[in-house]
């Protein structure tokens, strides 16, 4: 599946950023972009409507989330997340699924998702 989420991350780096004309990649930038792509398309989109869309953003987040902060895919009870260590994890896909039923005056997005994680982990390593 890892390979398989990846390939999802690279199809939405190369449709998305085809659409808006912007470069998009691996970065905070790009994860922010799809944040207001998501809000912009959750009135479109709702319920079963987004799965599609919620997998491949998903997928990229997880992504996004890997190359910069590390972890690796794995799945457990709660379903496929990005795991750092045994008792740390990421469900990206459990994200992307919330903005898109609650938004994010609803309190849920992406960017601030992978934002503290960045802060967390950055945090954990100036502590050791």
């Amino acid at each position: 599946m890892e390979e398989r989420f990846r390939e999802m991350a690279e199809k939405l780096i190369t449709t998305m950023g085809a659409q808006s004309g912007l470069e998009l990649g691996y970065d905070d930038a790009s994860v922010e972009w799809v944040d207001g792509f998501v809000e912009r398309q959750r009135v479109r989109f709702q319920g079963e409507e987004a799965q599609g869309l919620v997998n491949v953003i998903g997928a990229f987040l997880g992504e996004c989330v890997i190359a910069n902060h590390g972890g690796r895919w794995r799945e457990d009870e709660h379903g496929w997340g990005v795991f750092f260590d045994d008792g740390n994890a990421a469900y990206p896909f459990a994200k992307v699924r919330k903005q898109f039923d609650n938004g994010r005056e609803g309190g849920d997005s992406v960017h601030s998702f992978y934002e503290t994680i960045g802060v967390l982990f950055n945090k954990r390593s100036d502590d050791v």
